[in-house]
C-alpha cells in the first residue's frame, strides 16, 4: 500500500500544478491546453490532478486567484517604494512598462480569461472582476492620496494601456498613459 500524501506533498503537487497550468493558459489560452497537457507539464498523473481541483474551470479560477496576489503584491511593492503620492501613481504606469516588456507578455490575464470563459463560467468571471475590483481599489488609494479627484479616468488609463499593449505587443501604451496620468494630476507632461 503506498505513503499516505502528506500535507507538504499536496501543498507542493498544487503550486507544480498551478504553475504548470498558469504558464500554458497564459501562454496558448484555456481553451487551447487540454488537461493531458497539463498534466505533462506538471508531471501528475490526471488522478492526482483531479483530486487538488475537481474541474478545469476551479483550476482557473485558482490560478487567477494565486496570480492575482502576486501581480498586486509587485505592483504594491514597486509603487509603495516611491515616498511622494503624486510619483506614487506615475509609478504604477513604470511598473505596467516592465511588465509589458517582459518576454512572453500576452496582456491581461483576467481580460483573456474573461474573453475565452467570462459569459460561459460565473467562477471565472467573479475572479475576473474580483481582480479588476481590488486593482481599481489599490489605484483609487494611491490616487486619493495626491489630493486630486481623478481615480477613476486613471483606472481607465491603465486598463487602457494593459489591453493595449497585450494586442499590439508594445510597451509604449504604458508612457502613452503615464504622460496622460501626469497631466491629469497637474503635471504638465506630452502625450
Amino acid at each position: 500500500m503506498p505513503a499516505p500524501i502528506t500535507e507538504e506533498q499536496t501543498r507542493l503537487d498544487r503550486e507544480a500544478l498551478l504553475d504548470a497550468a498558469e504558464a500554458l493558459f497564459y501562454a496558448h489560452g484555456i481553451q487551447a491546453v487540454g488537461m493531458d497537457r497539463v498534466r505533462e507539464a506538471s508531471g501528475l498523473p490526471l488522478k492526482r490532478i483531479y483530486r487538488l481541483f475537481a474541474t478545469k474551470e476551479d483550476l482557473v479560477v485558482a490560478m487567477l486567484r494565486r496570480r492575482d496576489r502576486r501581480w498586486r503584491a509587485s505592483l504594491s511593492a514597486h509603487v509603495e517604494s516611491v515616498p511622494d503620492p503624486r510619483a506614487r501613481v506615475l509609478a504604477v504606469f513604470d511598473w505596467l512598462a516592465g511588465w509589458f516588456a517582459e518576454p512572453g507578455f500576452r496582456g491581461c490575464a483576467w481580460i483573456n480569461a474573461h474573453g475565452e470563459l467570462g459569459s460561459s463560467s460565473e467562477p471565472v468571471l467573479a475572479e475576473v472582476r474580483a481582480h479588476k475590483q481590488a486593482f481599481h481599489d489599490q489605484l483609487a488609494t494611491w490616487v486619493r492620496a495626491t489630493g486630486t479627484p481623478v481615480a477613476e479616468p486613471v483606472f481607465l488609463l491603465a486598463e487602457g494601456a494593459i489591453v493595449t499593449a497585450g494586442i499590439t505587443g508594445d510597451p509604449a501604451p504604458a508612457g502613452q498613459a503615464r504622460a496622460a496620468v501626469e497631466r491629469l494630476l497637474g503635471g504638465g507632461g506630452a502625450c
